[in-house]
């Protein structure tokens, strides 16, 4: 629907005769919302709705499998039936993808093949640190699209703070497990050593009301003491913490690009971990453990392509 009016053309004709709207007046992809008329939309709702209703897709029946008795491209070898429904559901999962790409480049370019050239305010940043192979510049949302300086600012303190959190988080998941926990007691008062606190997500009911009260006040602390106006007044992130920086100006840039990146990862590392470990109840995550997944069931079942476990 996307592609083959740019191919092939629109329709001749009128699609409104009594507003005197052609197809030809109607622009692809989404500026269609706002050009068709009410009763237009009123007649596709009311067709969408006529196919739902019209077939039984209740739960045991073959609607509900996708099975509505339209034969035209199956086959009487069950092994190429098998074959085609995969293929199916591979080019769905593929097309959702790609729908929802093409709804963001054509929000972002206002093209439906995405004439970036016309939106230049979006590569207002694309030499900014950050920007590294192998996606280069990125930036699905566009929250960069109104190329305000201080804008981006403010956000890359809040990206550098996170990443530098999630990178301290990620390693407080892995070192308790390597190399061990702290010896003594964590609460006197609670008779609570150390060993006593499990890892990852299950030590937030183990530690006392005051350990997590210092712990706010700690991070309450370090949040007012270095002030969050680093981005107006200098280089978001800079803080006056120098023991890792450089005075060569490579190395230096070398350091901070790697900072955002390895930042970035970590951000990705500890809510895979959060997940892993709420699913299995293991901070390492063994999989063995996650038996009330209902896909177990379904391992035979059409779909299971080239990732088939992949939940």
């Amino acid at each position: 629907g996307y592609i083959t009016p740019e191919l092939y053309g629109k329709f001749p004709g009128f699609l409104s005769p009594s507003l005197g709207i052609k197809f030809a007046d109607v622009p692809n992809g989404l500026g269609a919302i706002s050009k068709v008329p009410a009763a237009g939309w009123g007649q596709i709702i009311a067709y969408m709705a006529f196919c739902e209703v019209s077939s039984k897709q209740g739960l045991g029946t073959p609607g509900a499998a996708g099975d509505f008795g339209w034969k035209v491209l199956t086959s009487s070898n069950p092994a190429v039936v098998k074959s085609k429904l995969n293929s199916e559901l591979a080019n769905g999962r593929l097309a959702m993808i790609a729908i929802i790409g093409m709804f963001f480049q054509e929000g972002i370019t206002g093209d439906i093949w995405g004439g970036l050239a016309k939106t230049a305010k979006i590569f207002a940043f694309e030499n900014e640190r950050g920007v590294q192979e192998p996606v280069g510049f990125w930036d699905p949302l566009a929250l960069s699209s109104s190329g305000d300086v201080s804008t981006f600012k403010r956000r890359r303190t809040v990206e550098l703070k996170h990443g530098r959190l999630c990178m301290l988080a990620t390693m407080g998941y892995i070192t308790p497990e390597v190399t061990g926990k702290f010896p003594g007691y964590l609460s006197y008062s609670a008779n609570l050593k150390f060993t006593d606190v499990p890892n990852g997500l299950a030590a937030i009911s183990k530690v006392p009301a005051l350990g997590w009260a210092q712990v706010v006040a700690y991070a309450g602390f370090c949040e007012l003491s270095a002030g969050s106006d680093d981005w107006k007044t200098g280089t978001p992130g800079d803080y006056g913490f120098k023991v890792l920086t450089s005075s060569d100006p490579a190395e230096k840039e070398k350091k901070l690009c790697a900072e955002l990146a390895n930042g970035r990862l970590a951000m990705m590392a500890t809510i895979g971990m959060f997940f892993q470990d709420g699913l299995t109840g293991s901070a390492w995550g063994d999989w063995a453990l996650y038996t009330d997944s209902p896909l177990r069931s379904l391992k035979s079942d059409p779909g299971f392509n080239t990732l088939p476990e992949w939940d």
